[in-house]
């Protein structure tokens, strides 16, 4: 059966600079070991199926796989979902925003002047980690200990483990880590004049991820809460990758927002 597809790029206005996303969307009809199969298939961090909502006010359901199982929520697929239903003729119940199910729940998206974003959901897991933890990943990043200035746990449901917060974006960039046995994001403040507040690494077993959704929605919770940053700012990651990618933080008084451009890459069918 052919299937409308796109494979989009996100946190990125230019094309391959930022983290690509598959999109299937017509996942109707599809058993999960199919879409399991389908996204180790593209060999891409995540690929998503769009299929009808199942709960009142959803525009649309999403279900969301890596090459090996299924995440709950996700960053970057939630605003490349949202980007390539609208541009496939996607219209949502209310003009101002639209409201995306997964496994996760109801996520709101909203269109601004910086591309789409999403209202960042609530931590499930948060607060400092233990101290046996945190030393354990001072080996696994290949520093003192005494330059982590924050160990946090950061998971909104894709199962981030920490938030690690360094004195400078230089820092950061410098890490050559060990084998990672977490997911971890690292972070650090960039200098004065820099068009990025913070630099952002993500690493997983295995791979360094090129820009991340759910993360950036977790640290911002954690940097504004604790009064490191304001928002508006900007956060850069991927650059030890060769990536571009820009994640814009806003908020308001009843949400963190989590905002990006997302721009198409390949559009059309696929036999599936």
């Amino acid at each position: 059966m052919q299937r409308a597809f796109r494979q989009v790029d996100v946190f990125t206005s230019v094309p391959y600079r930022g983290n690509p996303l598959a999109v299937v969307l017509d996942g109707q009809g599809l058993d999960t070991e199919e879409m399991r199969r389908f996204a180790a298939w593209t060999n891409l961090s995540e690929t998503t199926f769009v299929l009808p909502p199942t709960v009142p006010g959803a525009d649309y359901r999403v279900r969301i796989f890596t090459g090996s199982g299924e995440l709950p929520f996700a960053g970057h697929p939630t605003l490349g979902t949202c980007h390539a239903w609208l541009e496939s003729g996607g219209r949502p119940r209310d003009a101002a925003e639209i409201v995306q199910e997964c496994d996760a729940g109801l996520i709101r998206v909203r269109r601004t002047e910086d591309g789409l974003a999403f209202a960042a959901p609530e931590l499930v897991r948060s607060g400092p980690v233990e101290e046996e933890l945190a030393e354990r990943l001072a080996e696994t990043l290949r520093i003192g200990r005494e330059r982590m200035l924050a160990v946090e746990w950061a998971d909104n449901g894709p199962g981030w483990v920490v938030v690690v917060l360094l004195a400078a974006a230089e820092e950061v960039l410098e890490l050559r880590p060990g084998a990672i046995e977490h997911m971890v994001g690292v972070a650090g403040p960039c200098r004065e004049g820099s068009p990025y507040a913070y630099e952002v690494r993500v690493f997983a077993p295995d791979v360094e991820d090129p820009v991340t959704g759910s993360l950036h929605a977790s640290l911002a919770q954690f940097l504004l809460r604790t009064g490191r940053v304001k928002a508006p700012y900007t956060a850069g990651q991927g650059t030890v990758l060769g990536r571009a990618g820009r994640v814009r933080i806003t908020a308001d008084e009843r949400d963190v927002w989590v905002g990006g451009a997302v721009v198409t890459c390949v559009s059309g069918q696929v036999a599936l």
